[in-house]
C-alpha cells in the first residue's frame, strides 16, 4: 500500500512513466521537450547524453524534485500530478531512492546515522530507523564501519554508505546520478556491481552517466539529446516499443 495515497497500484504498473512531459524555463530554455518514456518495474536503464542535454532535470521529474510544464508523470502507478506536496514527499520517503555523484553525507555523524536520517520522513521512530540503517549498510558491505564519520571512509565506502541510504527504505525505484563519477575506475566498478545486485533483488535502477563503458554495460540505454529522447536500445539491439517521440 502507499503512503502516498493509501491504495495499491496493482502488480503490472511501471517503475516510472512519462507521457509527453516538457520542462521549459524562462527565456525560452527547453530542457525537455516531448519526451515519453516507460521503465518497468525491476529494470535496469542507463540514461546518456552529452552536458546540456536534458539527463538531470529528467533525474529530477523522475524523481518528484520537480513538476513539468507539461505532460503526465507516474511513479509506481500514482500520477504524481494530481498528488500534492505532502503526498509527493511521502512518495519520496517510501518509493524512490536518490544515489548522487556527490555523497551528501553529514560531516559530524555517523554512517549509521547518516543512513537513519535518510528516514526522517517516513515517520519511523529512531530506533527503528536505526535498525533499518543497520540492515542497510550490512547489505551493502559496510556493517563493519557504521560507526565511522564520512571523513574517516574511504571515497567507495562513503558511496556505499550513500547507497545504504537509499535502498534503507526498500524503494521500488533508485535513482543514481553520476554514482560513479567522483570515484577511480576500480571503485566505480564495484558501485555499479552493487547497483546491478540490488537490481537483481527486485528494484528498478535508472542510472545516468555521461561514462559511455558504464552505459554500454546495462541492458537498456536511453540515449537523451537537446531535451528529447534521441534513441532506446536493449543489449540485444531491439529498439524500445515503449518510447514515444524517438528521433531516427
Amino acid at each position: 500500500m502507499s503512503a502516498a495515497t493509501g491504495t495499491a497500484p496493482g502488480p503490472a504498473a511501471p517503475a516510472a512513466e512519462l507521457e509527453d512531459v516538457a520542462r521549459h524555463y524562462p527565456g525560452g530554455v527547453r530542457a525537455l521537450d516531448g519526451v515519453s518514456v516507460r521503465i518497468e518495474a525491476g529494470e535496469l536503464v542507463g540514461i546518456v547524453g552529452p552536458s546540456g542535454s536534458g539527463k538531470s532535470t529528467l533525474l529530477n521529474l523522475l524523481g518528484t524534485l520537480d513538476t513539468p510544464t507539461a505532460g503526465a508523470i507516474r511513479i509506481g502507478g500514482h500520477d504524481v500530478g494530481a498528488l500534492g506536496d505532502d503526498a509527493r514527499s511521502a512518495l519520496r520517503a517510501t518509493g524512490i531512492g536518490f544515489v548522487f555523484q556527490q555523497f551528501h553525507l553529514a560531516a559530524n555523524i555517523t554512517a549509521l546515522d547518516n543512513v537513519a536520517d535518510g528516514l526522517l520522513y517516513t515517520g519511523l521512530p529512531m530506533r527503528r530507523r536505526r535498525e533499518k540503517a543497520a540492515a542497510a549498510l550490512r547489505r551493502v558491505g559496510m556493517a563493519d564501519r557504521a560507526g565511522h564519520r564520512p571523513h574517516e571512509l574511504s571515497g567507495g565506502q562513503q558511496q556505499r554508505t550513500a547507497i545504504a541510504r537509499a535502498v534503507a527504505g526498500d524503494p521500488a525505484l533508485i535513482l543514481a546520478d553520476e554514482p560513479t563519477g567522483a570515484l577511480d575506475t576500480a571503485t566505480g566498478e564495484v558501485v555499479i556491481g552493487l547497483l546491478r545486485e540490488l537490481n537483481a533483488e527486485g528494484a528498478a535502477v535508472v542510472v545516468i552517466t555521461h561514462d559511455r563503458e558504464v552505459a554500454a554495460g546495462l541492458p537498456r540505454r536511453i540515449q537523451v539529446r537537446d531535451g528529447r529522447i534521441a534513441a532506446d536500445e536493449r543489449t540485444d539491439g531491439a529498439r524500445s516499443a515503449a518510447v514515444g517521440g524517438v528521433r531516427p
